[in-house]
Formats: C-alpha cells, structure tokens, sequence
C-alpha cells in the first residue's frame, strides 16, 4: 500500500474538496482503493461532487489521523476509463445498494495527477508523500 493508502487507511474517514462555481464544497468520504499504482476515490455520477469535478477537476483530499498528523492530497482529478476499479470499489464498500442496474447510479472512479501529497505534523513541516 502507499503511503497516500496508509494515511487514508488509519484516517478513516477524509474529506473531499472541490469547487461549485465561486464557492467551495467539501464533503465526507471513505472508500479508496490503492491499486495499480494510484490511489482511487469514487463519487456517484448523479451527485452535484461528479458535476463538480467535470467543470473543474481541481480538487484536495484532507485526512487527520488520531496522532494529530494530517494530510493534503491536491491534484486533478481524471476519471477512469477502466470499469473495474468502480466495481471493485462497490463491492468492497458495501455499495451495491446503491449502485445498481435497478437505481441506474454509476460509481465514477478517478484518481489525482499533477499531484501533490503532504503529511504535516500538528506543530510542524510538511513532509511529501509523493
């Protein structure tokens, strides 16, 4: 697992940020997959975050472990063109009930390019991930 992986991992919950014109939106997540190399978010494609991330694929990840450490994963988001990741993504959060040929709701996998991952101390500097 990467290091991006680990930190989420012990996180548990992270929350993603995008942008909804001039106003920022920030929203609660917990499934990723760190797989092939990249670490992978999911988001419905009937929500206002997928909409959000088509207009503007800047975006940041933030995480805090119980330690007091916290993280800021900023990049662009790209969706994934391999269906695989969003099934294997479904099944492992338990969200089938959700996305399902019956609701119609499409999980969209992406992951960040052009990216930057920072682990930062309570009271001290930053230290990359990447």
């Amino acid at each position: 697992m990467s290091k991006i992986g680990e930190f989420l991992k012990e996180a548990g919950v992270f929350f993603l940020a995008t942008n909804d014109g001039d106003q920022p939106k920030l929203r609660p997540l917990g499934a990723f997959l760190d797989k092939d190399g990249k670490v992978i978010f999911g988001v419905g494609d009937f929500k206002d975050v997928y909409k959000q991330l088509l207009a503007n694929p800047k975006c940041e990840i933030a995480a805090c472990k119980k330690d007091g450490h916290w993280l800021r994963y900023t990049g662009k988001a790209v969706f994934e063109t391999d269906g695989s990741y969003a099934e294997e993504m479904i099944k492992a959060a338990h969200l089938e009930m959700i996305y399902n040929e019956t609701t119609g709701n499409k999980l969209m996998a992406f992951h960040l390019e052009d990216a930057k991952a920072v682990d930062i101390a309570i009271m001290g500097e930053g230290v990359s991930l990447l």
